[in-house]
């Protein structure tokens, strides 16, 4: 099995982003980072040692939290996959019976997300990483 369509990330939901920090650090070491509003006040949760390509130990994965809100649609853990091309794999879930939540979004310096509801009613997101990206965006 190659690395083609990995989950790369989790994200979850939360209510308090400073208590979701204390958390995660006091009940297991992960380093928690809050980063500012240019990325919606996300918390990136670092599990394993990693540099700029990512995790070091095979398998892991990092993830984070986003603010929950009340008027969102599926408020719930999530994975996140890596994709080679953003565009042909949300047709690719729609054409299996998935639907596309909103619109592809850009992450600076990361890429491009976009969540979808499997045929389960799962929250999921897709990402095109920078590096995976011709046009840089």
């Amino acid at each position: 099995m190659n690395n083609k369509n990995a989950v790369v990330h989790f994200e979850m939901p939360a209510y308090d982003r400073k208590r979701v920090i204390d958390f995660y650090s006091k009940a297991f070491g992960w380093e928690m980072q809050q980063l500012g509003s240019e990325f919606g006040d996300y918390v990136m949760a670092m599990t394993t040692e990693s540099d700029k390509n990512g995790p070091k130990n095979l398998g892991a994965i990092n993830g984070g939290f986003y603010q929950r809100a009340t008027d969102e649609p599926a408020q719930y853990p999530s994975v996140v996959v890596n994709v080679e091309n953003l565009e042909e794999q949300m047709k690719k879930v729609v054409d299996s019976g998935g639907k596309i939540l909103g619109e592809p979004m850009a992450i600076g310096g990361v890429g491009r997300y976009i969540s979808f509801e499997d045929t389960e009613g799962n929250r999921v997101g897709m990402m095109q990483m920078i590096a995976n990206n011709s046009d840089g965006k």
